[in-house]
């Protein structure tokens, strides 16, 4: 959730990792006891080779990129390669798990499309209404924007992560935030007013950016249609269902619950612990925690037709024409991206320590997701990274994808 019109200091430091949209361990972990460590062919026809995964997330540890990394495959439901490497604690030394819990970032956007998407089917909501009509008073000519310009990012609606008072759009404003306001409790209406004092980026439809302040504006929706908060919401249609017993949409809760590799930033010399944060500054753009598992059976559950109708998740993965001009797959909380082995969909995410990626293929069989905790950028992390994504999305063998074709969205 850290871009706004152009790379946050933080997303600097992580599009490297983030730009491979997956990571890969170093050793086998408890639970991977029934996957052989030799290469398996997966019923799609793409080998999976433990040897290959593991020495390529070795190389993105090696290269400084994070501290910790999480990364999964899954295959029809069964999970081929799973596994952790780095330390989950720089002071003590201990090994990240690979059944740790990790912010998503922005990620939380695919959930929170998915439930406006329910609410569609519903007719509750009709994509092609104004905002206004929902949400009346709240967005800037809202008359004029639509609820699909709103989940596809064509509002013109600036990012509210760029307004220097949240901290997140120079170095100084991070460690300002960092060193003191991590506890800040942000109100969607505080969000939205940073973005609301700015002018639009353009007029709705006119053009494709992604924006942060879209996802706010979608998770009030959510709140007026239902009489629920959104987080609510996401709970009970969602995470409940699905049994994503790992998962929560935290309100203003600091810590991680459970298992988890701590979140640093990096200033010259100075590493700075920012694992507990106040989680409202990001809301329904991206508040989110997870694990690995259970982000790769919501994927699962969504590209194999279990939480949407074919009519909603159709919508929801066709790109605009705005987006597509801009060499952007991006749908409705979903971006497309099209590796050697096929399509995938998925959305990335970041929040200060923490990068997350999640795709799955067209057909929903394949999924994969990583969790890293990036705090530096090289030439030598983006080529490890980049040869990561063809590794565990395609199998050994495959030439790295290159960064252009990779959605770096967060």
């Amino acid at each position: 959730m850290l871009n706004g019109r152009g790379r946050t200091a933080l997303r600097a430091a992580a599009v490297a990792l983030a730009a491979a949209t997956v990571v890969a361990v170093v050793a086998p972990v408890a639970g991977a006891a029934d996957v052989p460590r030799q290469a398996v062919t997966v019923a799609a026809g793409v080998p999976t080779d433990r040897v290959a995964l593991d020495r390529a997330l070795h190389d993105v540890v090696e290269a400084g990129g994070a501290s910790a990394v999480l990364g999964r495959v899954v295959q029809d439901g069964r999970t081929v390669w799973q596994g952790a490497a780095g330390q989950s604690d720089l002071d003590t030394g201990a090994p990240a798990r690979a059944d740790g819990r990790f912010r998503i970032g922005s990620t939380t956007k695919t959930f929170v499309s998915t439930v406006v998407l329910q609410l569609v089917a519903e007719r509750k909501v009709k994509l092609d209404d104004p905002i206004e009509r929902y949400l009346p008073g709240t967005v800037p000519n809202g008359a004029n924007i639509t609820v699909r310009q709103i989940l596809n990012h064509t509002s013109g609606l600036y990012s509210y992560t760029g307004d220097e008072q949240l901290g997140m759009s120079s170095p100084e404003g991070l460690r300002a935030w960092a060193e003191g306001g991590r506890a800040t409790t942000y109100r969607a209406q505080d969000l939205l007013a940073m973005a609301f004092r700015h002018e639009p980026l353009f007029a709705p439809g006119a053009d494709w950016s992604y924006s942060n302040t879209n996802y706010i504006v979608a998770g009030l929706l959510i709140e007026k249609v239902t009489g629920r908060g959104w987080a609510k919401e996401v709970e009970r249609r969602i995470i409940q269902p699905l049994g994503l017993h790992d998962t929560s949409m935290p309100g203003t809760s600091m810590a991680v619950p459970g298992p988890h590799a701590k979140g640093y930033l990096k200033f010259d010399d100075t590493r700075i612990d920012v694992t507990r944060l106040n989680p409202s500054m990001a809301s329904s753009a991206g508040a989110g925690i997870s694990t690995t598992a259970d982000l790769t059976r919501f994927n699962a559950a969504l590209l194999g037709g279990r939480l949407l109708r074919p009519a909603e998740l159709a919508e929801m993965k066709t790109p605009s024409p705005q987006a597509l001009e801009r060499g952007v797959g991006y749908g409705l909380g979903l971006w497309r991206t099209t590796l050697p082995c096929g399509e995938f969909w998925g959305h990335d995410g970041g929040i200060p320590g923490y990068s997350t990626m999640l795709m799955g293929d067209v057909t929903g069989h394949r999924q994969i997701s990583y969790s890293g905790n990036p705090f530096n950028s090289s030439a030598e992390t983006a080529r490890t990274a980049q040869a990561l994504v063809s590794v565990m999305a395609c199998g050994p063998g495959t030439p790295s994808a290159p960064t252009a074709q990779l959605m770096k969205l967060g």
